[in-house]
């Protein structure tokens, strides 16, 4: 495997699929990238430098023309920019490429890949439209009863990996967010934007921005307690609509984006140097923050936190599994840009 000497890493908001209704406007953002990767890479290798753009959830969500419109504005700014552009450097990144990428970050970086007989680690990711889970499964028995399309083999360094890996598109927080609050992703001419949530505060009243719409929520009248009655909403969501991984309970974890975000909100680990929490920890701080009368922070805590805790025993984690929680491992960012970047030169070297 190659050595890391540095890592240039930036990560701006909002994301790309917050322009679909005027694509010009990502431009400077893109620009700014753009710029940084001038200052990090030495003017004589800008030529040779190729510059790459992989698009995930947001975009996976849109319309094909309003994606492929905010695609065609990159491709532009890259074609104008210093750096190599190619025919297929601007795309929509697939799900589970998305999860593969987290998945090599992490194990380059904790040294799984360094040596074909290390052991590896497991990445569960959980972004605002889609959330992904993989490992590197030890059981032939993984292998022949999940689904054909969850087990994929890939070359990295020299060896053939294979893992168990899939992208479940609509389940990430923020649009089971809105499933669990009873809206529709692309909301249709005349819907509504009144959302009343069993998942909320009673007496709670306020609105809410997702995907270009803004909603007034509320919560149900007072009735059987926020968390159960919130709990047996997720779980009627989530019903069928997940794989349980057999061996992934016996699998050692890290987790990232909100699952990481909310341990943070929650206090149970330290923003900067993140940590270990288990599935009991989201259960049980989800039945203290919905029975509070009211939330310290966010209205929608409660809802994102019964949410995660449901998912992840929906996915075959019991109340006692550990994961890690890191933003940086070794200084280095634990995005799955650095997973990508790899997989990208290995491309190249076969082409």
């Amino acid at each position: 495997a190659p050595e890391l000497s540095q890592e240039t890493f930036r990560a701006i908001k909002p994301g790309l699929s917050a322009y679909a209704d005027d694509p010009q406007k990502c431009s400077s953002g893109i620009a700014e990238l753009l710029e940084e990767a001038q200052r990090s890479v030495p003017s004589p290798l800008w030529t040779r430098t190729p510059v790459v753009l992989k698009a995930t959830a947001g975009l996976r969500l849109l319309p094909g023309e309003k994606a492929q419109l905010l695609l065609d504005t990159v491709k532009q700014l890259f074609i104008e920019s210093p750096f190599l552009s190619t025919e297929d450097s601007v795309s929509i990144m697939d799900g589970t490429d998305e999860g593969i990428s987290a998945w090599i970050t992490v194990n380059f970086l904790t040294g799984g890949l360094h040596q074909s007989d290390s052991p590896t680690v497991g990445m569960l990711d959980l972004g605002g439209g889609s959330t992904q889970i993989t490992f590197s499964p030890q059981d032939e028995k993984t292998i022949q009863t999940s689904p054909i399309e969850f087990i994929r083999s890939f070359q990295m360094f020299n060896n053939t990996h294979t893992v168990y890996t899939h992208s479940y598109l609509g389940l990430g927080l923020m649009s089971a967010r809105l499933s669990v609050l009873g809206g529709v992703e692309a909301l249709p001419l005349g819907g509504s934007t009144q959302l009343v949530s069993p998942c909320l505060a009673p007496e709670y009243s306020g609105s809410w921005e997702h995907a270009d719409v803004l909603y007034t929520v509320r919560g149900q009248k007072a009735g059987e307690p926020v968390y159960d009655a919130c709990r047996i909403k997720v779980e009627k969501l989530l019903y069928r609509k997940v794989f349980k991984a057999s061996e992934a309970a016996d699998v050692e974890f890290y987790a990232f984006s909100y699952y990481y975000d909310r341990a943070v909100d929650l206090g149970l680990i330290e923003e900067q140097t993140g940590g270990s929490v288990r599935v009991s920890d989201y259960i049980d701080a989800a039945k203290r923050v919905c029975s509070s009368p009211s939330p310290l922070q966010s209205p929608f805590l409660c809802l994102d936190l019964v949410y995660i805790s449901v998912l992840l025993q929906e996915l075959g984690f019991p109340p006692t599994k550990y994961f890690k929680l890191a933003r940086t491992i070794q200084q280095v960012e634990t995005s799955w840009a650095l997973g990508a970047t790899f997989h990208y030169m290995e491309t190249l070297k076969r082409s």
